[in-house]
């Protein structure tokens, strides 16, 4: 049987899943030539709004479940990208904040991911980029 036949082409949630392995397939391979991963460039783009976030309001961002962000946040302390820091207003927390080199680092691979956008903005176009952004933020 052919595989673009078959009658799980016709669920949404299959449509979605296969969209999101192709989108992020594409996407690591872009990255991983600058040796980043997809989560963490999630991260450092979510620093780069330079809101003091704490692991929890991170993890909860980057869709990455606690332990996990733990983990490449550790990584990334190590490669020197992110640091951690105790929160102002709650001692017991921990904020997670860009270093120099993880926003120079964010810059560099800024221009893969607005590349890998404008590939999937050439092939469904702006009304329907907008319109499928707005569908999706619905689901979630």
């Amino acid at each position: 049987m052919d595989p673009k036949n078959s009658p799980i082409q016709n669920y949404l949630s299959y449509a979605l899943a296969a969209a999101h392995r192709k989108v992020s397939t594409s996407l690591n391979a872009r990255l991983r030539k600058h040796g980043i991963q997809v989560e963490a460039w999630r991260i450092l783009e979510t620093l780069e709004a330079g809101d003091r976030l704490t692991m929890g309001e991170l993890a909860e961002i980057v869709l990455m479940n606690p332990p996990t962000l733990t983990k490449l946040v550790d990584r990334l302390v190590s490669d020197g990208l992110v640091h951690r820091q105790v929160a102002r207003n709650d001692h017991r927390q921990v904020n997670v904040l860009p270093t120099a080199l993880g926003r120079k680092r964010m810059v560099q691979i800024r221009q893969e991911i607005q590349d890998q956008d404008a590939m999937l903005l050439e092939k469904l176009g702006d009304s329907q980029s907008q319109q499928l952004i707005q569908l999706l933020r619905g689901i979630v």
